[in-house]
């Protein structure tokens, strides 16, 4: 049973996906505990919501000790936690794998992937452990997670592996009640998305922008499957620009 106040962590909260659901988590009623690298950002994504202000910890997702800090930050602020939006990630270098040094390929691999098990972890213990017991991790994936633009197989090698930690997550999360699922988001208006509108490689080997989509339409919809009782779950959605080249891409 989750309580009727909901504590949650938000990772990358310090702009883009993550700034806007932190937004929309706490129109909600959430108690909020942000993290991410700039602490600057944290205070100002802080100022943004309205109830109770957030807790803010910069943390930096690849460092554990880092990351067990910021649950117990949560905890000792609210209790418990209930949900972890696992939003932190890295795009990285783009270009083709002969191009890409091992540092490029760490960098996005340790931000993406090491980082999301690091934050599941440290969620999943405080989450079996609490009582009641459970919560919900949702997993922020990507369109990557499915298919790969050019040049982006650091990124798209990462997200299709948060698709791996997702499933073993919702299955291994069941006898203590700890739900698990995956947002993939295509094309919301981001400063990262800002490119789209300029043009972006395509299959092809042609540059074209791409529509892009309120960047609160992605918010809802995480906050939709953060309002689920435990006993249902959204395990994987798919929320983008309706008429950008996912079906049909390569």
């Amino acid at each position: 049973m989750m309580p009727n106040v909901l504590s949650s962590v938000i990772t990358g909260a310090g702009s883009g996906i993550g700034r806007a659901v932190a937004v929309e988590l706490a129109e909600r009623g959430h108690r909020l505990t942000l993290a991410g690298r700039r602490a600057e950002a944290l205070e100002e994504t802080a100022g943004l919501c309205s109830g109770d202000r957030p807790v803010t910890v910069p943390t930096d997702v690849r460092d554990p000790q880092a990351v067990d800090a910021l649950f117990q930050q949560a905890v000792d602020a609210f209790g418990r936690v209930d949900l972890l939006f696992n939003n932190a990630g890295l795009s990285g270098r783009m270009g083709p794998p002969d191009e890409l040094e091992p540092e490029d390929w760490s960098a996005v691999i340790d931000t993406n992937l090491t980082g999301s098990f690091l934050c599941a972890r440290a969620a999943f213990r405080a989450m079996r452990a609490q009582t009641p017991q459970g919560g919900r991790i949702i997993n922020n994936g990507s369109i990557a997670a499915h298919v790969p633009r050019p040049g982006s197989i650091a990124y798209a090698a990462s997200k299709h592996a948060v698709t791996g930690l997702t499933r073993s997550l919702a299955l291994d999360g069941r006898p203590f009640d700890i739900a698990c699922g995956q947002i993939d988001i295509g094309n919301a208006e981001t400063a990262i998305a800002e490119a789209m509108a300029k043009g972006v490689p395509q299959p092809d080997g042609s540059v074209k922008p791409e529509p892009t989509m309120d960047v609160a339409e992605a918010a809802r919809a995480v906050a939709h499957m953060a309002s689920l009782p435990l006993d249902a779950n959204v395990l994987f959605m798919t929320v983008m620009a309706t008429t950008m080249p996912y079906v049909g891409r390569g």
